[in-house]
């Protein structure tokens, strides 16, 4: 029997992205200063309007014009110069304030920077490399960014920043995938672009993204379904911090803690926590120890130790779960303190996280995507 799994993704000029990547370029901003910078900042985008709020502690100053020019910056890097957002006089108010003494207490003491779960997920596909995600998402994810380099590259060939896609995947079992019998993609578009424009852009970007085995059919493609996107990005539809979390993270194939990652500094677990779980679970998959892993974790706010590790390989393990998190506990410190030094954590790193997933992603020679390395597999291997 086949089975039927969605995913969907957004590009970097979707309102929401737009705020995530707004609030992680002031994070940036504030760690570049002082990487003991502590920040949780939200970002609220309409018609041509920025409001930021949130927390900030920091030893060096950040001056309000210097955070102006850099989200001016960071939306002139997304793509908008139109009518209705304009990089240049969009109005940006900012409401940032001095992080609250009683969450400071805590987190000074090396504890967490508050309770919750966090989940990470790794999964090895039978018939392609998808650096061990679930493929809808993959996919949803590599379509996006085909769209943007095209766009990037060819800035007169009359695509707009605000994109979304949508891939079902058919798998024959859990790890095989089969086909897909729907793709959804919508782009936003310049006013002289008819449908058939659209179509030949986007299918430009399907067949770079697409494993050719795996390229449906025209009458699996929806393609700008209401035959108009000209309207799009904050101008379209307002966008807050944090609200495509799903996104983030593995497309909905497995679970979500529910905090979401963007303008939060590294002593915040719903960030780095999340990091460490995928870290963990991608060379335990990579080790050859499972086909796929999930993992959960709980902290409480002060607590430096966690209070809980969860271990699920849906009966794919090659040696017994519970000798898997017997070498984490062991061997890994899952302490706030102990993930930031595992992962190098303390750096302005986080800006290029903001569209396209947190995972999935190659590791750079600056820091970024540190959570993708397979460092630990040699040493799962060799434990087991």
């Amino acid at each position: 029997m086949s089975i039927l799994f969605t995913s969907e993704s957004v590009s970097e000029g979707h309102p929401d992205k737009v705020c995530d990547n707004i609030s992680d370029t002031i994070l940036d901003m504030y760690l570049s200063k002082d990487k003991y910078a502590r920040c949780a900042i939200e970002t609220l985008a309409t018609t041509n309007q920025v409001i930021i709020a949130g927390e900030t502690s920091s030893s060096a100053p950040i001056l309000a014009n210097e955070i102006e020019n850099s989200v001016r910056q960071a939306i002139r890097n997304i793509g908008y110069e139109q009518k209705g957002f304009n990089w240049q006089n969009v109005k940006i108010e900012n409401y940032l304030h001095q992080q609250s003494a009683d969450i400071a207490l805590g987190v000074d003491k090396q504890g967490a920077g508050d309770q919750g779960i966090m989940f990470g997920y790794a999964k090895k596909e039978q018939n392609f490399a998808t650096d061990y995600m679930p493929l809808p998402i993959y996919l949803s994810h590599r379509i996006l960014q085909e769209l943007s380099n095209i766009r990037k590259n060819n800035p007169h060939c009359g695509l707009g920043p605000d994109a979304k896609s949508q891939v079902t995947v058919e798998y024959q079992n859990r790890y095989q995938a089969i086909s897909l019998p729907k793709i959804v993609v919508s782009t936003q578009h310049s006013e002289h672009l008819n449908i058939d424009d659209v179509k030949q852009l986007v299918n430009q970007a399907l067949s770079s993204a697409i494993p050719e085995e795996l390229i449906p059919t025209d009458d699996c493609l929806l393609i700008n379904p209401t035959g108009r996107f000209v309207i799009g990005g904050p101008d379209g539809d307002a966008g807050l911090t944090g609200r495509k979390i799903i996104v983030d993270t593995y497309g909905g194939y497995a679970p979500h803690g529910g905090g979401a990652f963007s303008g939060k500094d590294p002593t915040k677990v719903d960030r780095s926590a999340a990091y460490m779980l995928r870290y963990l679970a991608k060379n335990i998959v990579a080790a050859g120890l499972a086909e796929e892993c999930l993992l959960q974790i709980s902290y409480a706010i002060g607590i430096a130790e966690p209070l809980s590790l969860y271990i699920n390989t849906n009966h794919s393990s090659k040696i017994p779960e519970e000798d898997i998190l017997a070498y984490i506990k062991k061997h890994i410190d899952l302490t706030p303190a102990g993930i930031i030094s595992r992962l190098n954590l303390l750096r302005p790193i986080y800006s290029a996280t903001s569209a396209y997933g947190h995972f999935g992603r190659t590791p750079q020679t600056n820091g970024e995507f540190s959570w993708e390395k397979l460092d630990l597999a040699k040493d799962l291997q060799n434990a087991f």
